[in-house]
């Protein structure tokens, strides 16, 4: 799942620096919103705006265990 999600976001932000262990400081408002809905749409979950948290956008692992909670619900 990790690298699909990976790939997902290297596609639609290619400058982002998805290793980052700061993720959340680097993401705009915009790339946020971008990330959302292509998850949302990818994994057919719902992600809201409460989900916005540096927690949850810290880094890419901590993205996709995002998803998995979700997933698991």
């Amino acid at each position: 799942m990790k690298e699909r999600i990976r790939t997902i976001l290297e596609d639609a932000l290619p400058l982002v620096d998805l290793d980052s262990d700061f993720l959340f400081a680097e993401l705009s408002s915009l790339e946020i919103t971008n990330i959302m809905m292509l998850l949302s749409e990818e994994y057919n979950i719902d992600l809201v705006f409460t989900d916005v948290t540096p927690k949850n956008f810290k880094s890419l692992d901590n993205i996709v265990k995002m998803v998995e909670s979700k997933l698991n619900k």
